[in-house]
């Protein structure tokens, strides 16, 4: 228990504050290009719609949603969600986030792998993320091997899903800068600070990530430990 004790502070503890720190990131970058009106006077709204007619897409609808930083795409409803900073926001920052979410509108369109491969795990992955922790516990609690062993595995779907989710999201920002810098919806200065934007929210994904694989690899170490003494 030394060990593994030992490894949270020096693997876990690190990634929970990287955690933390990317999602300071990105409401502080959110902030300051907020705050920074663009040239053409586009709305968040009037980006993502720009966004996707530039890629064919027309049957997407656009709606405000209540919440802070609550934009989204829901593939279900063919509907992208924008936040109320977002919606009528004539911001860079809002512009670059309403862009990302029409990335995803267009990537569903345009049939692109990863999210079709994405979109199929979610219905097992969501009841595995939901369970697996409680499996984990019972089987530790229990000291019963499968159970903990089913828990596990459960757990390391869920980080598989998050693993898929990183080239979704990337690929949605870089296809929303494309499409913005073709069309010239943004200045140079400006489409800078929408990337900045974009990157800051990309990195919450990535320190997610590591945080779901640092806690993966302690209960593997935890499961080849109880399987070590009892052997």
């Amino acid at each position: 228990m030394f060990y593994l004790d030992g490894y949270y502070l020096a693997v876990i503890l690190p990634c929970i504050l990287l955690a933390a720190l990317a999602q300071l990131n990105v409401s502080s970058t959110f902030a300051k290009y907020s705050r920074v009106r663009c040239l053409r006077n586009l709305t968040g709204a009037q980006a993502a719609e720009a966004v996707l007619w530039a890629n064919g897409v027309r049957d997407v609808r656009i709606e405000r949603v209540a919440g802070n930083l609550t934009d989204h795409y829901d593939p279900r409803s063919n509907v992208i969600r924008l936040s109320e900073q977002v919606y009528d926001a004539h911001s860079v920052a809002a512009v670059g986030v309403a862009a990302h979410e029409a990335g995803h509108a267009v990537q569903y369109a345009q049939n692109y792998g990863p999210v079709r491969l994405r979109t199929a795990m979610i219905p097992v992955c969501s009841v595995g993320s939901q369970i697996s922790l409680v499996l984990i516990v019972i089987g530790l609690v229990l000291y019963f091997e499968p159970l903990f062993a089913l828990g596990i595995l459960l757990f390391a779907l869920a980080v598989l899903f998050q693993v898929v989710t990183l080239p979704v999201e990337f690929n949605a920002s870089r296809r929303a800068v494309v499409t913005l810098e073709e069309r010239g919806l943004l200045s140079d200065s400006e489409l800078s600070g929408a990337k900045k934007v974009l990157r800051a929210a990309a990195l919450t994904y990535v320190a997610a990530l590591l945080v779901s694989i640092a806690h993966l690899l302690r209960y593997l170490l935890i499961f080849a430990g109880g399987r070590g003494r009892r052997e």
